[in-house]
């Protein structure tokens, strides 16, 4: 199934795509509503549809993610992405969190912060968590599905804390309307189980930035998910960026300008497609 997260200019939904990819059918509720239900096996039959189909023409996507739910960054999880850096193997993850308001819908303009001038991209697969008691010894059990996420980073402003006191994550990675997500969830069940192997594509102005592949993450999914797990519980409707791949603009000097378009493919999962204002 693909779920998405939609507004009609008036109100915000939830809606499970048509069969021909070209209508929705809104879900009742809250994600924390039925999430849960879906992720243990559930299904289409789990989800409170109402109403009869509507074209998917005229509404807009937002950034999959309600208000409230949170947004959790790992980093570091790609060998190559650390030696361009040149900074060696962590011993275990890195996690943080992203502001909310940072968060903007599949096709809207990346807004460019007016404090930076490294403005860079990091495509990533990006897992839903769909229920609260997660299974530490099965940890994949918890993922409602995957999206897709550019972690836009202001990449002066991340290295800008004080001597002795480290990066300023807050301020690289939560700058107002820069996030792109979306466009849709695809359930965990449309993939094989455990970790996924998605390619991940990422270009700019049609010149490919980035292009790798999710089995090279130092740690998989299932890990990240235990490690974060084991120190601030999930709920349902949160999602976790998984971490980047190499080829990022801090690693050539080749950083975003206004009205670059970046085309954002985690393959098998969707496409964001978002221009610098």
């Amino acid at each position: 199934m693909k779920l998405a997260r939609l507004s009609d200019g008036t109100r915000s939904f939830w809606a499970l795509q048509g069969a021909a990819g070209k209508t929705v059918c809104e879900i009742a509720g809250s994600i924390r509503d039925w999430a849960p239900a879906v992720t243990r096996g559930g299904g289409e039959a789990a989800l409170p549809l109402v109403g009869e189909a509507r074209p998917l023409g005229g509404l807009t996507f937002l950034a999959p993610v309600e208000r409230g739910n949170r947004v959790v960054v790992a980093g570091a999880n790609y060998r190559k992405h650390l030696a361009e850096f040149g900074v060696g193997e962590t011993s275990q993850p890195i996690a943080f969190l992203k502001s909310y308001g940072a968060l903007i819908g599949a096709h809207d303009p990346i807004r460019y912060p007016p404090l930076t001038e490294k403005l860079d991209h990091e495509v990533e697969l990006v897992a839903v968590i769909g229920i609260a008691d997660i299974d530490l010894d099965n940890p994949f059990d918890a993922i409602l599905g995957y999206t897709v996420g550019n972690d836009i980073s202001a990449r002066d402003l991340q290295r800008s804390g004080p001597v002795g006191i480290g990066m300023d994550l807050f301020a690289g990675k939560s700058q107002d309307k820069s996030t792109p997500m979306g466009p849709w969830v695809v359930t965990r069940d449309e993939f094989p189980a455990g970790q996924p192997a998605f390619r991940l594509h990422l270009t700019v102005n049609g010149e490919t930035r980035q292009d790798a592949n999710t089995d090279q993450m130092t740690w998989d999914v299932g890990e990240l998910i235990k490690f974060v797990q084991q120190r601030s519980s999930f709920e349902p409707g949160d999602v976790m960026f998984t971490g980047s791949p190499d080829g990022v603009g801090d690693s050539t000097g080749r950083y975003l300008f206004s009205g670059d378009r970046i085309i954002t493919t985690v393959e098998g999962v969707g496409t964001l497609d978002n221009t610098v204002a």
